[in-house]
């Protein structure tokens, strides 16, 4: 990246740490860590983003490791017997980096699993506060529906609510739009119709991620862990992250 473009980089970065700090002041009745942890998330997305965007992605057109939906909402992608190294992904589905880290890393994290290579969490949870609409609700809206999906089809739902990832705070992932991506990947049926219209998991969504953003010492999304370490900027490239997991292995 020149210097013109990490100075612009930073001015963007700047400006939005302003605005979010304005925005800040004049919410009431707001918990005060949440606040924080929202406009770290905000500033880490956008910076993440821009400095990331172009970077060349992994490729993989294999098939995906078995699949399971865990109690807690998270979703473990591995082959049998695979226990380590452990790598978890905490993102939320309205979060311009995690879209990115998709983009960068998505075929990544499947060829990891699929080879053996590693244990893949996917932990979805809501970074941003109640009080910043609509993205609060729009990200529980996204995350609820996945949740709606079998563990067989979950991976292809997932990427799917990427591809069609709202603009940062303006309305989508409607009840509609949700059935509709569930039907572009073979999720379809009353049940599932249902699910994504009543929201039934959108209170089991917000619990696990108040206590993943308490117990996970997350500065933000997306953040990747290798075996409980935040392994930084080195997830956000194919080499990067292949490396920090054969790392791990030794």
């Amino acid at each position: 990246m020149s210097k013109t473009a990490r100075t612009s980089a930073r001015e963007k970065v700047r400006a939005e740490r302003e605005r979010e700090q304005r925005r800040a002041k004049r919410q009431r009745q707001i918990v005060v860590p949440l606040v924080v942890l929202v406009v770290v998330a905000a500033v880490v997305g956008i910076g993440f983003y821009m400095a990331r965007k172009g970077n060349e992605t992994g490729t993989y057109a294999g098939g995906l490791a078995p699949v399971t939906v865990q109690p807690d909402g998270s979703v473990v992608m591995a082959k049998p017997g695979v226990e380590k190294p452990v790598v978890e992904i905490y993102e939320d589905f309205q979060c311009p980096g995690c879209k990115e880290l998709e983009r960068v890393n998505g075929a990544t994290f499947k060829q990891l699993a699929a080879e053996g290579k590693a244990k893949v969490v996917y932990r979805p949870l809501t970074i941003f506060d109640p009080s910043q609409k609509p993205i609060y609700e729009v990200s529980v809206r996204g995350a609820a529906a996945a949740r709606c999906v079998p563990g067989d089809k979950w991976v292809q739902y997932h990427d799917k609510l990427y591809e069609n990832q709202p603009v940062e705070g303006k309305q989508g992932f409607t009840p509609d739009e949700l059935i509709e991506y569930g039907k572009q990947v073979g999720v379809t049926g009353a049940e599932f119709e249902g699910c994504v219209r009543n929201q039934t998991h959108a209170q089991a969504h917000i619990k696990a991620s108040d206590e993943l953003k308490k117990s996970g010492g997350l500065q933000g999304t997306p953040t990747v862990k290798i075996n409980g370490q935040d392994v930084g900027n080195q997830a956000f490239t194919a080499d990067g992250l292949k490396k920090a997991v054969a790392d791990a292995t030794k």
